[in-house]
C-alpha cells in the first residue's frame, strides 16, 4: 500500500513501501477454520426435542461465532491492511490503525543506524524485524516482519550513504 501522494513534500519521492509481512494472518486464518468448525460441530451435535429452542440455540451459536469472527479474523486483517511502512528520499513514514490512525516520521537525517534482526521462522518465511537506530530521545524504532528486511536495509542504508554526501561503489571499484 502505498502512501497518497497528498503526503508526500515538493520533489519527496517514494523509494520503498511495504507493510507488515503476510504472516501476521496465520492465526486469523488458523482461528477462522477453528471457529467454522467449532459452529458446524455444535448445529450437527444439537438435536433437542424442541424445534425452536433447537433454532434459537443454533442462532445464538452462530452470532457467538460471528462475533469472534469479527474480533479475532476481521479486525486484525483490517489492521494488517491499513498498516504501511514507507522510506522515501527523504523520511521514513509508518502509518498504522484503523478507526485512530496513527503515523510516525523521521527524517533520513536523523537516522544513525540501521540493523535487522531474523530469527528461524522469519528466515524460513523470508521477513524480519527493521532496527532503526535515531538520534532522539526514543532511541530505536523497531518495525516488525517487513518482508525482505535484508533488501530495505540495504536500500536504507545506501539513501542513508547518499543523503551525507557519500558515493556508490560501481561494480568496477570492487
Amino acid at each position: 500500500m502505498a502512501i497518497s501522494q497528498k503526503l508526500l513534500n515538493p520533489g519527496e519521492e517514494i523509494m520503498v513501501s511495504t507493510r507488515t509481512h503476510a504472516k501476521a494472518l496465520l492465526l486469523p486464518l488458523l482461528t477462522l477454520v477453528v471457529l467454522l468448525a467449532v459452529g458446524v460441530a455444535a448445529q450437527v451435535l444439537i438435536d433437542l426435542d424442541d424445534a425452536d429452542t433447537e433454532r434459537i440455540l443454533e442462532l445464538i451459536i452462530w452470532g457467538v461465532v460471528l462475533v469472534l469472527v469479527l474480533w479475532r479474523v476481521v479486525w486484525p486483517t483490517l489492521d494488517w491492511l491499513m498498516a504501511s511502512y514507507t522510506i522515501t528520499n527523504r523520511r521514513l513514514i509508518t502509518r498504522n490503525g484503523i478507526l485512530t490512525r496513527r503515523g510516525h516520521d523521521i527524517p533520513l537525517s536523523r537516522i544513525s543506524d540501521v540493523a535487522y534482526e531474523r530469527d528461524l521462522i522469519d528466515r524460513m518465511l523470508g521477513c524480519g524485524t527493521l532496527v532503526i537506530s535515531d538520534a532522539s530521545t526514543n532511541g530505536q524504532v523497531l518495525i516488525y516482519d517487513i518482508p525482505h528486511v535484508e533488501e530495505t536495509q540495504r536500500d536504507l542504508n545506501q539513501l542513508l550513504h547518499k543523503l551525507h554526501g557519500g558515493e556508490t561503489q560501481s561494480a568496477e571499484g570492487h
